[in-house]
């Protein structure tokens, strides 16, 4: 099977950069006014984890709690007993436009212990956060970058997630139409097409696609490269130029699928972006 997750991180460039590591005692707020999403590894406990709707957890054992979208939350350590934790903002694309972000929980929460295999990825990132030798910050960062991928890749293999694009990702055959299309959005994908790629018949594959993503494939695709259409605006990609790249066949084919989508034309959506 073609790599689930490599054409998804390369659209949506994947960055962390981690901002606390060591003892904490009391309470840290974050307000989500930040525009980022966080992953704290908690090294040693506990601390208690309370989100904006008041929802308490109690985390006892080494865990990585990882929130991918902007999101008020608390984390509460004893005052003296304190906890040991590496903090990172995580930034791979807006909540909107990477299909990743939409499928994940507002937290996931993943016990240490159940990931064997990022123990050297772990081992090596907490002595990198405490030694702080020449390029610790770049080596700290790009390490919680690998984290997250591993902790993605985790989620995936072990169905952490049943519905959105991560749960679509854990079943093989719709992983293989969701692949291809990440992989080339400018194909005129038909269902049928996508239907064979999964190897199943167009209604079966119709159904369990709108079963474990949440939404008909063609409204799936459409998101996708309305998605791709928003980042490559960002970077002052021309309207005509970003409609080839996804799919429409120009500017005004675009237009309509964007208004469709959004409520609004791509040079009046990015208009109010700038503003």
């Amino acid at each position: 099977m073609s790599d689930r997750l490599s054409n998804l991180l390369q659209r949506f460039e994947l960055s962390a950069r981690v901002y606390h590591t060591g003892a904490l005692c009391g309470i840290a707020n974050f307000d989500g006014r930040d525009g980022v999403g966080h992953l704290h590894l908690v090294r040693q406990g506990p601390i208690e984890v309370t989100d904006r709707n008041g929802i308490r957890q109690v985390v006892s054992v080494p865990s990585a709690l990882f929130y991918p979208r902007p999101l008020a939350h608390q984390l509460h350590a004893d005052e003296r007993a304190g906890a040991d934790v590496v903090c990172a903002a995580i930034e791979f694309g807006l909540g909107d436009e990477n299909p990743l972000l939409r499928g994940l929980p507002d937290l996931l929460i993943i016990v240490l212990a159940d990931m064997p295999s990022l123990d050297s990825t772990l081992q090596l990132l907490f002595s990198e956060a405490i030694a702080q030798r020449c390029g610790h910050d770049a080596v700290v960062g790009r390490l919680t970058e690998v984290l997250v991928v591993q902790m993605l890749r985790f989620a995936i293999e072990r169905q952490l997630v049943d519905s959105g694009l991560l749960a679509g990702l854990s079943d093989t055959r719709l992983a293989k139409a969701l692949t291809a299309m990440h992989a080339d959005p400018s194909r005129a994908w038909t269902l049928e097409a996508l239907a064979d790629s999964a190897g199943m018949s167009r209604a079966r594959f119709a159904a369990r696609f709108a079963e474990v993503v949440g939404i008909p494939p063609g409204e799936y695709l459409m998101q996708w490269r309305i998605g791709l259409a928003k980042a490559l605006l960002r970077r002052g990609r021309p309207v005509k130029q970003v409609a080839l790249e996804v799919g429409y066949g120009g500017a005004s084919a675009l237009g309509r699928a964007f208004s469709h989508l959004v409520g609004m034309a791509p040079t009046q959506w990015l208009e109010q972006q700038h503003q």
